[in-house]
C-alpha cells in the first residue's frame, strides 16, 4: 500500500529530487511551500502529486495545510521538512540602527528555516502513522561550522534538539525523528544565483570526495532514512557532505 509523503519546499531543490525519489517508488507525494505557480508546476512532473499552498511560518498557514493534508489523507506516513533557505535572499528594507537590522535578519532566518518546520510537525503529529512515521529534517553543514552572519547556521542548528526531544516524544509510537544536514549542494535556489567560480572551488577543495553535492544525493538519504532498513535509526543527524565538516 502506498504511504503518504508529505514534503514542504517540494517545489524545488532538495524538496523537488526527495518527491521524484519517493513517487518512483510508488509513494503519494503532497507537495507544501509558499508559492503556489511553483507546486502547481512541480506537481505536474511528479506522478499523482498533490499540492497546497501556504505559507508554513506562519500558525495559519502551517494549520491549514495540515487540515489539507488530514483532510485528503487522514495519516501521513512520510513527514519532509525542506522548506527554508538563505534568509539573506529574502525582502530587506533598509535600517539606520545596525541593531534593528541584526534582529530583522535573525527573525527572517528562524521564521524561514525553523519556525516552517516546528508548526506543521506540531499541526500534523497527532496525524502521523502510529506505528511506522517518520519525520525528517533538513539541517545545515552551517549548524556545525557557522554560516558567516550565524543566523542562518542557528536557525538550523535550534532543529537539532527539538528533532532529539520529538524522538524521545514519538518513539514509543514506533515513529522516528532524523535530521539530514548537507554541504554544498548545487541545482537549487539557495545562492540566488550562480555561485562564483572561486568560492565554488574552495568549497569542493574542503571535501574529502571532491564534488559538489546535488538534491539527488540529499534525496536517496532521505529516503533511506524513510524506509524499513532505518526503522532502528533516531535522534540522529546524516551530514551529506563529501566530508566538508571535517575540513582539510
Amino acid at each position: 500500500m502506498a504511504r503518504t509523503v508529505v514534503i514542504s519546499g517540494g517545489g524545488t531543490g532538495i524538496g523537488f529530487a526527495a518527491a521524484e525519489v519517493f513517487a518512483a517508488g510508488g509513494e503519494q507525494v503532497v507537495l507544501l511551500g509558499r508559492r503556489e505557480e511553483v507546486l502547481a508546476r512541480a506537481a505536474d512532473r511528479v506522478p499523482g502529486a498533490l499540492y497546497c499552498a501556504a505559507d508554513l511560518s506562519e500558525p495559519q498557514g502551517a494549520r491549514r495545510a495540515a487540515e489539507f493534508v488530514a483532510r485528503e489523507f487522514g495519516t501521513v506516513d512520510v513527514l519532509v521538512h525542506s522548506a527554508g533557505g538563505n534568509g539573506r535572499l529574502e525582502p530587506r528594507p533598509g535600517f539606520e540602527d545596525p541593531l534593528e537590522a541584526v534582529a530583522h535578519d535573525w527573525t527572517v532566518n528562524f521564521r524561514l528555516n525553523t519556525l516552517t518546520a516546528t508548526l506543521l510537525t506540531e499541526a500534523l503529529k497527532d496525524h502521523l502513522a502510529t506505528p511506522g512515521g517518520r519525520v525528517l529534517f533538513l539541517s545545515s553543514i552551517a549548524a556545525y561550522r557557522g554560516s558567516g552572519s550565524g543566523a542562518y547556521a542557528a536557525s538550523k542548528a535550534a532543529l537539532h534538539p527539538y528533532a532529539f526531544d520529538l524522538a524521545r516524544q514519538l518513539g514509543p509510537r514506533g515513529i522516528t525523528v532524523n535530521l539530514v544536514a548537507p554541504g554544498l549542494v548545487e541545482e537549487t535556489d539557495f545562492f540566488g544565483g550562480e555561485l562564483p567560480e572561486e568560492r565554488r572551488k574552495a568549497l569542493i577543495s574542503e571535501t574529502s570526495t571532491g564534488r559538489v553535492g546535488h538534491p539527488g544525493d540529499v534525496a536517496q538519504t532521505l529516503h533511506w532514512l524513510a524506509s524499513p532498513a532505518a526503522g532502528h535509526i533516531t535522534a540522529q543527524v546524516i551530514q551529506v557532505n563529501g566530508g566538508a565538516e571535517r575540513g582539510h
